[in-house]
């Protein structure tokens, strides 16, 4: 009897690992939204002022962003990948074409808007950080 209670309890124990192991991770709300369709680039600016026009600050930022689920995408002209963290606050993006990793604060997610705030330094200025908030619309 001894026996047969310690086969049950192994084999509860092995039906409980492979449950809780075949459970597919749930995709969180702030993924799918970001994932589920292309963001077109609605504001573009830089110290308060508009920079998404051509020749300006934050020209190849403009246009069409992507998102793709397997962490690839792009924002505007620039390609590269991206990943959420800190509780999903933080969005972080790489590229070549970048002078670094680009971090945002996602300060508006929703399925109508994306907002994003970051600091970029100036190219032409050393030491000044310019101001950057972007905002996308669903395309």
């Amino acid at each position: 009897m001894k026996q047969l209670y310690q086969y049950l309890i192994i084999f509860t124990a092995l039906s409980l690992c492979i449950i809780c192991c075949d459970k597919e991770e749930e995709t969180s709300r702030s993924f799918k939204l970001l994932t589920s369709h292309p963001w077109m680039s609605d504001s573009l600016l830089a110290d308060g002022i508009e920079a998404g026009g051509p020749g300006e600050l934050l020209y190849n930022f403009s246009g069409e962003t992507n998102f793709n689920t397997d962490g690839n995408g792009n924002v505007g002209k620039y390609e590269g990948t991206w990943i959420l963290s800190k509780n999903e606050t933080l969005l972080t993006i790489d590229s070549d074409s970048l002078a670094g990793i680009a971090t945002a604060i996602i300060k508006e997610l929703t399925e109508y808007s994306f907002k994003i705030t970051t600091v970029f330094p100036s190219q032409t200025e050393p030491g000044h950080l310019y101001n950057i908030r972007m905002t996308f619309i669903p395309k």
